[in-house]
């Protein structure tokens, strides 16, 4: 189930008055490290069910001041817009994670929350441990992101909720919209208006009165992305991947691989709860390499590590710029990914701001390494799907972060004939 709705169900839900009911959240340690944040908020939050919850929202501006640390494990999506949702209560609240997440930068996040009138105390570049201080006046803003990043535009418009006033904020690149599609539904007076260079403008009136709602979570494309490649790189696969998110800034994955000469279908597309969802077949493919456009990234940015994989197995050059936010994710990314291919047998050259990768063609990747994942789920994920496909087993140094973003991944790959064992 996807991630970043689940993460933005919980939160926005325990800011809204009366009840929200979630279906279909993943249950992944990210996602529940929100969830007991949202508790020690002050909200009240039942889990009925697998995915199943109801969350019992205490109001805007009205989240009570935790007696212990907020612990956010690996997750940035949760700790970036968590620093927005309490950015305008005045509240004191401290925020820590793993040691992977206390190396990812937030002074992006922190810097313009202190235009609402938020303090913040933390190490160089706004490293946690970090000590937020909620504005006790907060006032609107007018901002304009200067990072492509949906979890600083989300935090913005998370704290405008509780400015008094319109706050009026700008992003020069389209990122993904889960955000304000979900404050619309909750009940937010939000206004987004495109912009002539291809941006988006965005005005959002506090003090707001959200309402709980139903959500029904959809299937992540970013998971999804592992059983899909593991299918385009397997012969003779054939899989069926049902109620998979395809909102438009999402889909970047999808069509590239459909340019590269996969073989995907979408079938039985619908709408639930404002997004387009819909069914993935996907057989087993010959892939050529490609120009990926820059401008595209927003649109996949978690998708990168298992598109370079799939890149190495097809035929030709694969050239991917515009990926200058993959050097702050779990991990830098670029370098992870660029260190792993070449240690299987891969020439890459790793740009500063993306990869070039010379395919070795559909059963040409040596393998026969060990991978470093510098504690980051999604490098583990994609060079254990590498494995399937190359000359020689692959390893990775280290799995348990995979339970942060997909607990099932094993059994899943499992499921699908994937065979694991130790390295």
């Amino acid at each position: 189930m996807d991630k970043s709705i689940s993460h933005r169900a919980l939160i926005i839900g325990a800011m809204a008055d009366g009840e929200t009911r979630i279906s279909g959240l993943l249950e992944a340690e990210d996602v529940l490290n929100t969830a007991k944040a949202m508790r020690s908020l002050g909200a009240t939050l039942d889990r009925e069910a697998p995915g199943t919850w109801n969350v019992r929202g205490v109001g805007v501006g009205r989240f009570t001041e935790p007696k212990v640390p907020l612990d956010f494990g690996n997750s940035g999506t949760g700790s970036r817009l968590v620093m927005g949702a309490v950015a305008t209560t005045n509240i004191k609240v401290t925020f820590i994670g793993d040691e992977s997440l206390e190396r990812r930068p937030m002074a992006r996040v922190l810097d313009p929350l202190t235009l609402f009138g938020a303090r913040y105390a933390a190490r160089e570049r706004g490293l946690m441990p970090i000590v937020l201080e909620g504005a006790r006046g907060p006032v609107p803003i007018d901002y304009a992101v200067t990072v492509a990043s949906a979890q600083v535009k989300s935090a913005l418009l998370l704290a405008g909720l509780n400015a008094p006033g319109r706050s009026h904020i700008v992003q020069h690149v389209l990122t993904r919209d889960h955000t304000e599609r979900m404050l619309e539904a909750f009940g937010a007076d939000i206004v987004v208006t495109p912009l002539a260079d291809g941006g988006e403008a965005f005005s959002i009136t506090g003090p707001a009165e959200l309402k709980g709602i139903e959500i029904d979570v959809p299937r992540d494309p970013s998971s999804a992305a592992f059983p899909l490649a593991a299918a385009i790189l397997v012969p003779g696969s054939q899989i069926t991947i049902p109620g998979v998110l395809l909102n438009a800034r999402r889909t970047g994955l999808i069509d590239t691989l459909i340019e590269m000469g996969a073989d995907i279908a979408v079938e039985n597309v619908r709408e639930d709860g404002g997004e387009s969802v819909g069914d993935l077949v996907v057989r087993a493919s010959k892939l050529s390499g490609i120009h990926v456009p820059a401008a595209r990234a927003p649109s996949m940015i978690d998708e990168y590590p298992i598109l370079s994989v799939l890149a190495a197995f097809a035929d030709g050059r694969t050239e991917m710029r515009g990926l200058e936010e993959l050097r702050v994710k779990e991990s830098d990314r670029l370098s992870a990914i660029a260190d792993g291919l070449k240690a299987c047998g891969v020439h890459v050259e790793e740009l500063a701001d993306g990869l070039i990768i010379e395919g070795c063609g559909a059963h040409g990747v040596p393998g026969g390494a060990t991978i470093a994942t510098h504690m980051d789920h999604r490098i583990a994920m994609s060079f254990m799907i590498a494995g399937l496909a190359a000359k020689n087993p692959i390893g990775i140094d280290d799995a348990s972060m995979i339970a942060t973003s997909f607990p099932e991944f094993e059994n899943l790959m499992r499921g699908l004939g994937a065979e694991f064992g130790p390295t």
